[in-house]
């Protein structure tokens, strides 16, 4: 009755003119979330205890959140962290930025809070930080059209705090204004070890403000859709309430996030624990999750990319007309020189960056039409790419 129904769905896409199918190869990168890499990270956000703001547990947990995204290949370079104050105590927020290769400016923002109130949340929200774990280390090597944002929020068993600062700090504080194309938010998707758990809520904005409504329930659509793509789950639709994705809701950004469907008794106690979940049942909300990620920033839909290095360095648009980016990618460079070569040899630009941001733009106003070298050189590191300008 399930493949029925999401037949008659799809076919309904496709009337409309969507055309979101299956893609193999998203398909083949969601059959490489782990269930080993799950389970583990699952027992070690178990064990550093307690995340209340104020306590040393907390701190270590944002400790091991970056270690972890070293561990895949992010750089300190694509970390920042954003401090706010939480009653008397500091906390804060981690966000790891992956750049996009044609909107490098708009991002996806994946996101789930890591600090708990009462206990040590292994589902509320270890659950989450986990299945951000697996979409990040699987998504950190394959190009992307649009950048993405994996933010671990502090504060949001104190009222949203964390997420409603870095929305008012970050998002508004943006000169121009963040551009934000979609907030896909992962909350307690631990399931319960004492039933079977084959569905997921999939969560659309249904409150106020309305104007985004009807783009929050076309993402939502496509969520589900994903969902039967690349996981074997059921998915049951529901409304956003109570979590990180609402001050952006508030501010009038498209949102759409997940939810276990069988809920659990243990939120907010001591017994959140690992004893009481289903890892398998988080191991298929990361199948689906990084399939959903995959469409929703337009991945590559092949095993290389021609813009991409070792290290992500990358130039685009190609072709170019008024300007060029430059992407560091996972490089750590704060200095490196840039130029392009006409196919004379002739070097028509050379620009030399101190205190390299993660992203830079270079005009090439001025310039003629046609093919291009460009060289960028850093401290042991030489890229050379064919450029066109339009």
């Amino acid at each position: 009755m399930k493949k029925l129904l999401f037949s008659l769905f799809l076919l309904f896409f496709i009337a409309k003119g969507h055309t979101q199918i299956f893609i193999p190869y998203y398909g083949s990168v969601a059959d490489q979330v782990s269930a080993s890499n799950v389970l583990n990270n699952l027992t070690e956000f178990e064990n550093l205890g307690v995340k209340r703001r104020g306590t040393t547990s907390l701190q270590n947990t944002l400790d091991w959140l970056k270690a972890e995204y070293l561990s895949y290949g992010y750089t300190a370079a694509q970390m920042q962290e954003y401090s706010f104050t939480n009653g008397a105590t500091t906390c804060k927020n981690l966000v790891v930025t992956k750049v996009g290769t044609l909107y490098p400016n708009t991002f996806i923002i994946l996101c789930g809070h890591y600090d708990t109130i009462a206990g040590k949340g292994t589902n509320d929200n270890g659950s989450g930080v986990v299945t951000i774990f697996e979409v990040a280390r699987l998504l950190r090597n394959i190009p992307t059209e649009y950048s993405i944002k994996f933010i671990n929020f502090s504060g949001e068993e104190d009222g949203l705090i964390g997420s409603q600062h870095f929305v008012s700090t970050v998002v508004n504080g943006t000169t121009p204004k963040m551009d934000i194309r979609l907030v896909f938010n992962i909350d307690e998707v631990g399931g319960r070890a004492d039933m079977i758990n084959d569905t997921i809520t999939c969560e659309r904005d249904t409150g106020s403000p309305t104007s985004n409504n009807a783009a929050s329930n076309m993402f939502t659509n496509q969520l589900i859709t994903c969902v039967d793509l690349y996981s074997p789950l059921n998915t049951f639709l529901s409304y956003a309430y109570a979590s990180d994705y609402m001050p952006f809701e508030d501010n009038n950004e498209i949102i759409t996030g997940f939810f276990e469907k069988n809920e659990t008794p243990h939120r907010h106690t001591a017994t959140d624990l690992l004893i009481n979940m289903d890892p398998v049942y988080v191991y298929n909300i990361a199948k689906a999750a990084t399939g959903a990620m995959l469409h929703f920033a337009k991945a590559s839909t092949t095993l290389t990319n021609a813009s991409y290095d070792d290290n992500q360095i990358s130039f685009f648009p190609s072709p170019a007309k008024d300007s060029l980016n430059i992407s560091l990618g996972s490089l750590e460079a704060s200095e490196y020189t840039f130029s392009l070569m006409d196919m004379q040899g002739k070097v028509v630009l050379n620009k030399q960056f101190q205190n390299a941001q993660l992203l830079e733009t270079v005009s090439l106003i001025g310039l003629a039409k046609g093919m291009y070298l460009a060289v960028f050189e850093a401290s042991k590191v030489r890229i050379t790419k064919k450029i066109v300008i339009k």
